[in-house]
């Protein structure tokens, strides 16, 4: 079975989800503080770089959200 993140960077897959949710809306539905307190894509990905159970909750509603239940 192949990776669905395969090809796919960190960065793009922030970029989908806050052009899908926002981050007002991805800061509710995974609750870390780099997406309520002044949030940026350059921030998220520093703080999602170095904590993997964050990077790995983005990841799986990404797979989930964007590619297993596009609209």
């Amino acid at each position: 079975m192949r990776d669905p993140l395969e090809g796919k960077t960190l960065e793009s897959i922030l970029t989908e989800l806050v052009s899908e949710f926002g981050f007002e809306e991805l800061g509710r539905v995974i609750d870390i503080n780099c997406f309520n307190t002044n949030p940026s894509i350059k921030s998220s990905l520093k703080f999602l770089r170095k904590t993997p159970w964050a990077r790995a909750k983005v990841e799986k509603l990404y797979i989930y959200e964007i590619l297993e239940n596009p609209e």
